[in-house]
């Protein structure tokens, strides 16, 4: 599963986007997760990985940050689907409303019986987020990673 959230990481390229930039919203991304007033309840045990405290190479000269978080969705109840909904409906609302990500939608999941899978992107300043919604716990596993960037 770690496997299948690393990857995908798109290749920053020319003048754009800075790690440094980058980084500091990752960084930004992670502090108001933590304040979100779901993530903020003990009941949610929300649990950050990794931190997007170091840099990563990825390529010659250039580097990436990770932030890594799980946390529960719950009560769980009988319709596993439901819930499954439930949870990705309310990482989606926050992700977007929250962390101001751009959020990607595939309908076909709808027919998945054991996972969701959400993914924004903010383009500026390069910066894609994965989560994973699975029925066991934790349900929640949130994988945000920095293009690969130059450090300046």
């Amino acid at each position: 599963m770690a496997a299948f959230l690393a990857g995908g990481v798109v290749s920053g390229c020319g003048t754009g986007p800075t790690l440094q930039a980058a980084s500091a919203e990752l960084q930004k991304d992670m502090q108001r997760l933590e304040a979100d007033r779901f993530f903020k309840n003990p009941l949610t045990k929300l649990r950050i990985v990794e931190r997007p405290d170091k840099d990563l190479p990825c390529d010659k000269g250039k580097f990436q940050r990770v932030f890594r978080v799980t946390a529960v969705y719950g009560p769980k109840t009988s319709d596993v689907d439901s819930d499954l909904d439930s949870a990705q409906t309310l990482i989606e609302s926050v992700l977007s409303q929250a962390l101001h990500y751009k959020m990607t939608y595939d309908l076909s999941q709808t027919d998945w019986k054991d996972a969701r899978l959400v993914e924004g992107r903010k383009d500026i300043p390069g910066i894609t987020v994965r989560v994973i919604v699975v029925p066991e716990s934790p349900m929640l596993r949130l994988a945000a990673e920095t293009d690969c960037l130059p450090n300046s």
